[in-house]
């Protein structure tokens, strides 16, 4: 039986912030797959990372002048999307939106008192999430955008 790998890296991912009009850093965590060949599945949903997704297998490299792992490019794409979300209304606990999503099987990581990111895994129908993302907006509960849509979910809501 195929060992499971439990071991954990940090790699630091570099990129420019729409939302933040800047280069960023942040640091994700991610398995180690083949140290030899620099290969990690991500285990952490981006907060603020655009085109990198929970489960995607990357390539990484060590940096010689900080030693820390830098993000090179992603090797496969899992099919998950990452959603930031950002909490309009203040008379809504953010844990009461957080819930509808849970209900869908998607997992939330809050960021701060106002902003959370949402990770839609692959067999989830993002016709379903969209809608309520859609409709949470147009009420103006929240705002939303789709930094990493998989080409799954991607298809799922295109007009067709």
């Amino acid at each position: 039986m195929k060992e499971e790998t439990t071991e954990h890296a940090q790699i630091i991912v570099k990129s420019y912030s729409d939302m933040f009009e800047q280069e960023i850093e942040e640091t994700l965590w991610a398995f180690v797959l083949d140290k030899e060949n620099r290969l990690y599945q991500i285990d952490s949903i981006p907060f603020y990372t655009s085109l990198i997704a929970s489960n995607d297998i990357v390539f990484a490299d060590i940096d010689p002048t900080t030693k820390q792992l830098v993000y090179q490019k992603t090797v496969s794409y899992s099919g998950h999307s990452t959603i930031q979300v950002v909490l309009n209304d203040e008379t809504i606990a953010m844990d009461t939106i957080r819930d509808i999503f849970s209900k869908m099987h998607c997992v939330s990581e809050q960021v701060n008192e106002d902003f959370f990111v949402l990770d839609i895994p692959e067999d989830v129908d993002y016709t379903q999430v969209k809608a309520e993302l859609d409709k949470l907006e147009a009420e103006e509960k929240i705002e939303y955008a789709e930094p990493s849509l998989s080409d799954v979910h991607r298809k799922q809501t295109s007009a067709e």
